[in-house]
């Protein structure tokens, strides 16, 4: 798949990870309509065959963008409809990332605004280089956020912290990131992917479906009822009973190796 793409880069740095690099940085990374398409066809195709990856890394190519947000340049003079039918294709891609069963750590190498800063919150955990710098700056171009952000960022740091960023616009950094939970680690420019990397290669080493129900039962316990949420939680806990991967998990402790799982 890496040659079928014009704004996104993709690796392997190891065995059963992902590395999606956005790769306009010419244009600070924003994410243009070809961009919006390209990330909306990759996470399908990976939703549709998961066993592609076992952890996926999101980042920005350069040392100092991981997303502008949405290209202002391409959308300068669109008409009503155009921009709409624009949206439509960041709210598709939106969804797939969203759906994605597969763990996505966002590895924010720099600055991340509007759209970029959604991509991060999109993710299931972030880590962002000491420089980064994070906003939602819709409101001061007379729009709002449109890729998850009026919902994820109060998920993520909290209802009155995200209505004081979502209502000014400011920027704030990745200490302050981190302090109100955004991001799970800061981590020098130097050493960022490295650590991503490395979180992802434990990851890639569990088994993946484990990973994959362990997320979607967060995911969707979330938003249930304490009661309802222990039930779906045992739904997802039997579908693992009858694997290979759980009878080789038991085997490889009571044997002092390392298992290997095969997703089965």
């Amino acid at each position: 798949m890496a040659g079928d793409f014009a704004t996104l880069t993709l690796s392997e740095p190891g065995p059963g990870i992902l590395e999606i690099t956005l790769n306009r940085p010419d244009a600070a990374n924003a994410i243009n309509t070809e961009m919006g398409r390209e990330l909306w066809r990759l996470f399908d195709a990976l939703n549709a065959d998961p066993a592609r990856a076992r952890a996926v890394i999101l980042t920005g190519a350069g040392s100092r963008t991981f997303c502008a947000g949405g290209d202002l340049k391409e959308r300068l003079g669109m008409s009503n409809d155009a921009w709409q039918a624009q949206h439509l294709v960041f709210e598709r891609m939106v969804r797939a990332i969203v759906l994605s069963p597969m763990p996505l750590i966002a590895a924010v190498n720099g600055a991340a605004f509007g759209g970029g800063c959604e991509l991060a919150l999109l993710a299931d955990f972030a880590y962002a280089a000491e420089s980064a710098r994070f906003a939602l700056t819709e409101v001061t171009l007379g729009i709002m956020p449109g890729a998850g952000g009026t919902q994820t960022l109060p998920r993520a740091i909290g209802i009155r912290r995200a209505k004081e960023i979502l209502l000014t616009g400011r920027p704030f950094s990745a200490a302050e990131a981190a302090e109100w939970g955004l991001v799970n680690r800061v981590c020098s420019p130097a050493s960022l992917l490295e650590e991503a990397r490395a979180t992802a290669t434990t990851i890639a080493g569990n088994a993946p479906l484990s990973t994959r129900q362990i997320k979607q039962a967060v995911n969707v316990g979330i938003g249930m009822d304490l009661p309802a949420a222990l039930m779906l939680e045992i739904e997802a806990y039997n579908r693992l009973v009858p694997t290979e991967d759980r009878r080789e998990g038991v085997c490889a402790f009571n044997e002092k190796r390392r298992p290997r799982f095969a997703g089965r």
